[in-house]
């Protein structure tokens, strides 16, 4: 049985899908206010469900019983984050910890933690919230393999911050010129899963990204070849962002002024050793503008 955290989640849905589809049983820890068709979807596909939360220690006692593994994607930000109540303190980091205590003193013999990439070392709470869990879970005595992603191609290739291919727009943070190893959430969620089973990858901080590095400009000119047509860009200086960040207290705010100046920065990530552990397809930039263009059927690749 492996507990799954964050199961709602763009990952933690695939990572459900994924170990059902290989005939494993899985629960998924849930909240009692999450969206219900999500929860619907989950129990389709098989999964147990449990009723839980971070900030819920007895209903994570329950979560672990005789679960053999957790991963966890879990994060307030940014859907159902609450300044105070569900938030970076609450729940990504006291919330976390109180997982890892329990699943230390249950039967759980793996850990998998979705932190991300090294390359992005803006401070910020976001950033010191995952760094610190890292290391509570190298230190907790179990198994362990933390995940450390690039950007999500879904997240910081949609329309949420600004890449609206549909309507051929897209903002750019700093220059564009940097490189970032752009990711597929559907790929990290496949190391995650394949991370319990093998053993090279047990006690390991991998470093995933996918197969190239290219900058926002270049990701442009893909999806103008393959759409056929100019997209209208819209620049954010960097100097901007600062300020932005400097100018708010409030947790998410400054994380995600953080990550915006970590885009225009660059993560161009050096992943041979997580390539070396698993070998996997790694999607590229273009088969997901043809996903996301509709230019082939979703499922094909």
């Amino acid at each position: 049985m492996h507990l799954v955290v964050g199961a709602t989640g763009i990952v933690g849905s695939q990572i459900c899908q994924k170990l059902i589809g290989r005939g494993e049983r899985v629960r998924a820890l849930v909240r009692a206010t999450s969206d219900p068709g999500k929860i619907q979807g989950l129990r389709d596909l098989g999964a147990e469900i449990a009723i839980g939360d971070l900030r819920d220690e007895a209903s994570l006692k329950r979560a672990c019983e005789g679960a053999a593994s957790v991963i966890t994607t879990v994060s307030a930000m940014p859907f159902t984050y609450e300044a105070g109540v569900n938030d970076l303190s609450t729940t990504d980091l006291r919330g976390t910890l109180a997982l890892l205590d329990t699943a230390r003193k249950a039967t759980i013999s793996h850990f998998v933690y979705l932190s991300f990439s090294g390359g992005i070392a803006m401070d910020c709470p976001l950033t010191r919230t995952k760094r610190a869990v890292e290391a509570a879970v190298k230190d907790s005595g179990l198994t362990y393999t933390i995940l450390r992603p690039s950007c999500f191609m879904e997240v910081w290739l949609g329309p949420a911050t600004g890449f609206d291919y549909a309507s051929g727009k897209a903002t750019i943070y700093g220059t564009g010129e940097s490189p970032i190893s752009f990711i597929a959430t559907a790929d990290v969620a496949e190391y995650a899963v394949r991370s319990l089973s093998t053993p090279a990858a047990w006690n390991r901080t991998l470093e995933l990204g996918g197969p190239d590095a290219l900058s926002p400009r270049q990701v442009i000119r893909i999806f103008e070849r393959l759409e056929g047509k100019r997209f209208e860009v819209q620049f954010v200086a960097e100097e901007l962002l600062r300020n932005q960040q400097e100018a708010t207290t409030d947790q998410m705010a400054q994380s995600f002024a953080a990550l915006q100046r970590a885009v225009a920065a660059g993560d161009s990530v050096d992943t041979r050793l997580a390539v070396s552990i698993i070998a996997t397809h790694r999607t590229t930039v273009e088969e997901y503008a043809e996903r996301a263009l509709g230019k082939v059927p979703i499922g094909t690749r």
